[in-house]
């Protein structure tokens, strides 16, 4: 099946993924973007599966204050190579993760690190709902953007300050 050059920038603008793998997910899902999409997702968690053994030896910490100085975040998010922790996605991603911090104040990174009890959702960062877009968890963005760069990509730790408590 032909696809048209519209409904690939379609799909590309939404996904951030290249021109060659939207067109390939657009020709075996006989041009529907929403299935194209869903096909998308699923190469992507395996493919985070996939690369999630790789050493993560660069990243960036990136910091995040709200509330006019009441709130700050710091976070460590990792990923394998320095040229990635310089792309405007990963940066992206770890901006978003400060300001999910700042948001929803996590006490673990991964539900790994929780003792039993506890609601992975209130208090795991992973698990969290992401702010910005309810329909995805934090780890479904740290997926997409593994997609995007094709690089690991973990998040090591974080830390949250409020001023009086």
């Amino acid at each position: 099946m032909q696809v048209s050059v519209d409904t690939i920038k379609q799909l590309r603008e939404k996904t951030g993924l290249g021109i060659m793998e939207c067109k390939r997910a657009l020709t075996e899902c006989e041009g529907d973007i929403d299935g194209a999409m869903k096909m998308l997702r699923s190469r992507g968690v395996a493919l985070a599966q996939k690369k999630s053994s790789r050493s993560l030896a660069s990243g960036v910490i990136e910091t995040y204050t709200h509330s006019g100085g009441r709130i700050a975040t710091i976070v460590e998010v990792n990923c394998e190579t320095d040229f990635v922790a310089r792309t405007p996605d990963f940066k992206e991603l770890a901006h978003d993760i400060a300001m999910q911090v700042a948001a929803n104040d996590p006490t673990y990174v991964s539900a790994d690190e929780m003792p039993e009890g506890e609601i992975a959702e209130e208090v795991c960062l992973l698990d969290q709902p992401f702010i910005k877009d309810p329909s995805k968890k934090i780890q479904d963005i740290i997926v997409e953007t593994i997609a995007k760069t094709g690089e690991n990509i973990g998040v090591r730790r974080l830390c949250r300050f409020e001023l009086g408590v």
